[in-house]
C-alpha cells in the first residue's frame, strides 16, 4: 500500500496564485484552521508567466458581473491589492487564463527549508506540505526523485506530498491530461512503485459517466514498469480543479455592446460557487466508485471546487472528501477564512 496521507484539521489551501510566494505559504502554515498547505503548480524550470496574458478576475456569480479590474497574480501584483478580510463579504467567483507558477520546484524546496525554523515548534507537530508539481512524465519523474530526497534532508522539518497537476485548461495545444486514458497511463508508467511520500492527481471536472469510467480504468490498469495496478502507486485525488472554456463579457452602456473580460480570446477556467454542484458530484461520484473496488477503496479525495463557508466544508465531506480545499475565497479574503469556516462549524470536523 502506498504511504497514507493524513493531516488534522482536514481543512487547507489548495494550489492557485495565492499560494505561490513565501509569504503566502508562512501565513497559511501559521493558520490555526489549516491542516496542510499545498504549494502553487511548479515545474522543474518555472512557467513562463506574462502578466498582459495570464491574469484572472473575480466575479459575481448571481449576474455574472465582474468586479472592477483583473490581475495577474504575485510577483506582478501586490498580495494584498484584492483582499477583502471582511467576514460578510458576498461569495465571488473566478475566470483565470493562468498558467503555472513562475518559481521552479527548486525554489519551493529552498522556501520550505526556510520556513522550518520560523513555523515549526516543539510543542506541536509540522503541517503536512504538498507539493503540487506538474510536467512531462519524464519531469514527473525527476519531481518525484527531488521531493523525496529533500524529505529526508536536515532542513526539511515537515511531512511533504506530492501532487500532480494534470488538470489545468489553460495550456495551449496541451488539453488537460487527466481526460485521456492514454495520457494518464503515461504519468502512471512514470511513477515509481514504492515511495515513502504520499503522492496524489490532480484532477479536472468530469462531466460524464464516460470520463470517469475511463479513470476508473486507468487506475485498474497494470503498468508497464511493473506487475501492480496504477492505484497502487497512489495516495489520494484532488477533485477538481478549474472548468474551462468560460468566458466573462462586460457591457458597454454607451453601445450596448460587450467587451471581453480577460485578455486574449478572454476564455479560461472557471472556480468559485458556480463549480460547486459539480465539483460535489465529482467528489460523490468517485467516493462511490471508489469505494465498489477494494483495489480502489484506499484512494483519499481532497474535495474542491466553490466552498466558502461552514455549509460548504460539510457537504464536501458529506459527499465523502477525505479534506476539502480552498482557493477562491481563499484570494478574496485571506487566510482568516479558515478561522470563519472552523467557528461556522464550531471545530466539529
Amino acid at each position: 500500500m502506498p504511504p497514507n496521507l493524513s493531516f488534522h484539521p482536514p481543512l487547507l489551501n489548495t494550489a492557485s496564485p495565492w499560494a505561490t510566494t513565501e509569504s503566502h505559504l508562512h501565513d497559511l502554515l501559521l493558520c490555526p484552521s489549516t491542516g496542510a498547505v499545498t504549494t502553487r503548480t511548479s515545474l522543474i524550470d518555472g512557467f513562463p508567466h506574462a502578466a498582459d496574458s495570464h491574469r484572472y478576475a473575480f466575479f459575481d456569480p448571481a449576474t455574472g458581473k465582474a468586479t472592477p479590474g483583473t490581475f495577474s497574480g504575485p510577483p506582478e501584483d501586490s498580495e494584498s491589492d484584492v483582499k477583502d478580510n471582511a467576514a460578510n463579504v458576498p461569495p465571488v467567483a473566478t475566470l483565470n487564463t493562468l498558467g503555472y507558477s513562475p518559481l521552479p520546484l527548486s525554489q519551493y524546496l529552498s522556501i520550505i527549508s526556510s520556513l522550518a525554523s520560523t513555523v515549526t515548534t516543539s510543542s506541536s507537530p509540522p503541517k503536512t506540505i504538498i507539493i503540487s508539481v506538474t510536467g512531462s512524465p519524464a519531469e514527473i519523474s525527476t519531481c518525484h526523485n527531488l521531493i523525496q530526497t529533500f524529505s529526508t534532508s536536515p532542513s526539511c522539518l515537515f511531512p511533504l506530498a506530492m501532487e500532480i497537476n494534470l488538470s489545468c485548461p489553460n495550456i495551449p495545444n496541451l488539453p488537460p491530461p487527466a481526460y485521456s486514458p492514454t495520457s494518464l497511463t503515461s504519468y502512471f508508467d512514470a511513477l515509481p512503485s514504492d515511495t515513502s511520500i504520499p503522492i496524489g492527481i490532480k484532477i479536472p471536472p468530469y462531466t460524464h459517466a464516460g470520463q470517469f469510467d475511463s479513470l476508473i480504468s486507468s487506475l485498474l490498469s497494470t503498468t508497464s514498469t511493473s506487475n501492480t495496478i496504477s492505484a497502487s502507486k497512489l495516495s489520494f485525488l484532488t477533485a477538481t480543479n478549474t472548468l474551462g472554456s468560460c468566458i466573462l463579457l462586460d457591457s458597454l452602456e454607451t453601445s450596448g455592446d460587450y467587451q471581453k473580460i480577460l485578455p486574449g480570446e478572454g476564455i479560461g477556467g472557471m472556480a468559485g460557487p458556480p463549480l460547486h454542484p459539480l465539483a460535489l458530484g465529482n467528489v460523490a461520484t468517485l467516493r462511490r466508485r471508489f469505494d465498489q473496488d477494494p483495489r480502489l477503496a484506499h484512494l483519499e479525495i481532497i474535495g474542491v471546487g466553490g466552498v466558502h463557508n461552514g455549509e460548504g466544508y460539510k457537504r464536501m465531506r458529506h459527499v465523502g472528501a477525505r479534506a476539502v480545499g480552498i482557493a477562491t475565497a481563499l484570494g478574496r479574503r485571506g487566510v482568516q477564512v479558515f478561522a470563519s469556516i472552523e467557528d461556522e462549524i464550531k471545530s466539529v470536523w
